[in-house]
């Protein structure tokens, strides 16, 4: 019984601290878990689609699939995010609404770091103050003294 109290134990260390992929976005900085993310890329080429969401910025060809590529900044309500030598596409698997997985990048400003965060150090989402909408907003961490807005990339 004892080994069954000290493997209970064990998970509960390991769901407290998780990791997550940083990155900023408007001069703010924000992270994703990194378990839903497939790679991260340069920012390239990109083909128009038209009659799209304007926060969609276009598809790219990754290794012969389609990836439509989500401009974060816009999708937020903010404006289009400024294309830098720094900027990145983040490629996560998010499910359609039937349950299939589907690549989508994110574009952002840059890649900062992968840090672990404590899940005691994520507090629920604000009902003010942050610029975005907090149905995106998973929660907020405080990292060296720094807010880090952590987002669901389901939504």
């Amino acid at each position: 019984m004892g080994s069954l109290v000290t493997t209970r134990q064990a998970v509960t260390a390991v769901e407290e601290e998780a990791q997550y992929l940083t990155f900023m976005l408007g001069g703010e900085m924000f992270a994703i878990g990194i378990l839903g993310i497939k790679e991260i890329i340069e920012y390239g080429s990109l083909t128009v689609v038209p009659m799209m969401p304007a926060f969609v910025r276009g598809v790219i060809n990754l290794r012969g699939a389609v990836v439509p590529v989500v401009d974060l900044s816009a999708r937020f309500g903010r404006q289009n995010s400024e294309i830098t030598r720094r900027s990145c596409v983040i490629i996560i698997e998010a499910s359609t609404e039937d349950g299939q997985p589907q690549d989508i990048g994110l574009l952002v400003d840059n890649v900062s770091a992968v840090l672990e965060i404590p899940a005691s150090q994520i507090e629920p989402p604000p009902n003010f103050g942050a610029r975005i909408r907090a149905d995106f907003i998973s929660g907020m961490a405080k990292v060296d003294g720094h807010f880090v807005i952590v987002l669901e990339v389901e939504r």
